[in-house]
């Protein structure tokens, strides 16, 4: 969904905005704001009659270089929406080899899952570097340990001592990290634990049905079953406090939270921006490459007017995604 200063905005307003990047192409600014305004507007309808109002997709014509996709992309940032550039030259109809369209989608829906996890990180930030701090004065000051051995009775001596210990460790605590948040230990060299992450073993499925790129981690297929293992890591304070504000971070982030958020902005928010749409312009020759290119618009198609994609993060429908499409069309229509 968009941000609220976007829904704020007027197309008038979006197109001032716009003016400040992009210099003319009116036209093509005022098309792109009424259609992230009617979006909006969409959502403020109840929801039985919002899932049968359908977006209106652009085409955006012009020569190489005059800001077709730059007005998308800043439309884009204005709308906090995911947003994803392709060329459609680079794809190619299914069965032959290359990338298929769907995957457009699935592109698309790892930028949202990235800028979500992102947005979330920023705002639980504070408490990472809270926690990362804490994670490193364990190292510089550990906490006092006293054991009693079993059947042995503490003394009232005894527990006034541990009382001070306790006292005096909490006092040196406070000292260090104040110091620490100064940055006058950040050259200070210390090693900690850390939580060993091997590296990415991605697996590409081949086959039919536009599963090409549907990447699998073996690691997260394997994460519950095998162990995680604990590494030793020496660095300076400054490269471990930041190290562990990340490590701390990915723990208080709920990854299926933020997917379940990817795909609802992805379909109600995504913007995707199909360039050189006119280089798989048919060209009513049947023969050559424009076989191929007209198996990439009859691909495209479906997913233009709406259908389910598969992607790892689930189902995505693309009923409600604002499709622009932009090419010079030189050689061909748009008709």
């Amino acid at each position: 969904m968009a941000n609220n200063s976007s829904k704020e905005l007027t197309p008038i307003q979006i197109v001032n905005e716009l003016n400040k990047f992009i210099i003319g192409q009116h036209e093509a600014k005022r098309a792109v704001a009424i259609a992230l305004r009617n979006r909006w507007r969409r959502q403020q309808v109840s929801s039985p009659l919002r899932e049968e109002i359908s977006p209106n997709n652009i085409i955006l014509i012009g020569p190489t270089g005059v800001g077709k996709t730059e007005i998308s992309r800043r439309l884009a940032k204005l709308a906090n929406a995911p947003f994803i550039k392709v060329e459609a030259s680079k794809f190619t109809e299914v069965g032959y080899v290359g990338r298929d369209v769907e995957s457009i989608i699935r592109d698309l829906s790892d930028f949202a899952v990235n800028m979500i996890k992102t947005e979330k990180t920023q705002v639980i930030q504070p408490k990472a570097e809270a926690l990362a701090e804490d994670r490193i004065l364990d190292i510089l000051i550990p906490p006092v340990k006293r054991t009693v051995q079993k059947g042995q009775r503490q003394t009232q001596e005894d527990a006034s001592e541990a009382k001070q210990e306790e006292f005096e460790n909490q006092k040196t605590r406070e000292w260090m990290k104040k110091k620490l948040q100064k940055g006058e230990l950040d050259d200070k060299m210390i090693e900690f634990d850390t939580t060993s992450v091997a590296n990415n073993i991605g697996m590409q499925i081949l086959g039919p049905f536009g599963m090409d790129d549907m990447g699998i981690n073996i690691n997260e297929i394997m994460g519950n079953i095998m162990p995680k293992k604990k590494k030793k890591k020496k660095t300076t304070v400054a490269d471990a406090r930041k190290f562990l504000a990340q490590e701390e971070a990915q723990k208080l982030i709920d990854m299926d939270a933020v997917q379940r958020e990817a795909i609802q902005r992805v379909e109600n928010s995504g913007i995707v921006v199909i360039d050189e749409i006119d280089k798989v312009a048919g060209g009513g020759k049947g023969q050559g490459p424009d076989v191929s290119r007209e198996g990439v618009q009859r691909d495209l198609l479906p997913i233009v007017e709406g259908s389910n994609v598969n992607t790892k993060y689930g189902i995505v429908k693309t009923d409600h995604i604002l499709f622009i499409a932009s090419g010079a069309f030189h050689m061909s229509k748009p008709s």
